[in-house]
């Protein structure tokens, strides 16, 4: 049996996105019975760029046809691995661009919604619109989402054929066990861009309830975010007296990132962001034995377990936020129990070989027709 050919496009980092890390994931996996290609996008430096225009996105955009059209050439791929952007009106026109100008060319094409809510979307689009994104979008062979609850994109574009790939990632938690001290008092993290929908703010707010009730704790925030969002968390800390117990440590990567996660003794997410699916920084969290609190939006619910392995609450929701967060700082035994629990759950369904397997056998369940041809 020959290997099959995929050609993947899509961001690698930077920036230093959920989605941006799990293209690159995927392209470092090895595969026994496929190859795999790259054509890269590089429309945002940063997470403020995410979603914006900017001149030079239109130059990219040609240049990501004109790569896919070489790479078609060079290799002649079997399928095109697309990854389409979420509910963004700039990004779904970058995406119609690409796939009208390519997707033809390609025998079979896999739509991977890493970003979910294109359907919703569609749904509210203007008719000129919605006839563009039927062109480029709809009846893809295949459709891979991430969990049973992702928003159900792949249904909206009459994917024939529809996969549950969730996230993977590399166990490096015993690399970092017991190296670092807890800290006294215990340490909230929060990872992701931060963009107010990420629900930094929602987190904030819960900070200042549990100051007014005495309780004391650090909050260390991770990642980037605009200079705007920056200087209103920054006033914000200042106004309500939580400079000394909330830090900005922006990006970090690798060890310096994983030291974070050890250091940390609770993860909250209270995110709802539009484009937001399966959080790669969930997962990161489970692997690391944290209790987890974050909202119930798309897929999170998959992953944590309200009352199992951390605690779910309504979005934009302060108050019940500082309540569970609250439960977990005054007792260090639920807080072990419940990183036990999300570390069981981590190992058994969201590993870095079970995601390299499960995609593999998406390529060649796809793929297999064109095999059998030869």
């Amino acid at each position: 049996m020959r290997k099959l050919n995929v050609l993947v496009v899509g961001q690698t980092p930077p920036p230093f996105g959920g989605q941006s890390l799990m293209i690159q994931k995927l392209l470092e996996g090895h595969y026994d019975l496929t190859h795999l290609y790259h054509v890269r996008m590089a429309f945002s430096a940063n997470m403020g760029e995410v979603g914006s225009f900017k001149f030079r996105k239109i130059i990219e955009s040609l240049k990501v046809i004109i790569n896919i059209t070489k790479s078609f050439l060079q290799y002649r791929p079997d399928i095109l691995l697309y990854h389409p952007s979420g509910p963004n009106f700039l990004p779904i026109l970058r995406d119609i661009s690409v796939l009208i100008s390519t997707r033809w060319l390609f025998p079979k094409t896999i739509f991977v919604f890493r970003a979910g809510g294109l359907g919703e979307f569609y749904q509210n689009a203007p008719f000129l619109l919605k006839s563009a994104m039927k062109l480029a979008y709809f009846n893809p062979d295949a459709a891979i989402h991430l969990s049973e609850l992702s928003p159900p994109d792949g249904k909206t574009v009459q994917a024939r054929r529809m996969f549950i790939v969730p996230n993977g990632h590399k166990d490096v938690y015993p690399n970092y066990a017991d190296r670092y001290p807890k800290c006294n008092p215990p340490v909230i993290l929060f990872v992701g861009a931060i963009y107010p929908s990420k629900g930094v703010f929602d987190l904030l707010e819960a900070c200042k309830i549990l100051k007014s009730k005495g309780i004391e704790f650090q909050v260390r925030i991770m990642g980037e975010g605009s200079q705007q969002v920056i200087e209103s968390i920054d006033r914000f800390l200042s106004q309500n007296g939580l400079k000394n117990s909330v830090r900005l440590i922006g990006v970090k990567i690798d060890q310096e990132k994983w030291k974070e996660f050890a250091m940390a003794d609770i993860f909250c997410f209270p995110t709802y962001f539009e484009a937001e699916n399966l959080p790669n920084v969930v997962l990161e969290a489970m692997m690391f034995e944290l209790p987890v609190v974050a909202t119930e939006w798309r897929a999170i619910p998959s992953m944590v377990r309200d009352g199992e392995n951390g605690f779910l609450v309504p979005i934009k929701a302060p108050v019940l936020l500082a309540e569970r967060l609250q439960r977990l700082l005054e007792d260090a035994e639920l807080r072990r129990s419940m990183g036990k629990k999300g570390r069981e759950l981590f190992l058994k369904d969201f590993t870095e070989e079970k995601f390299y397997e499960r995609m593999q056998n998406v390529f060649l369940s796809v793929g297999e027709g064109l095999i059998n041809q030869e």
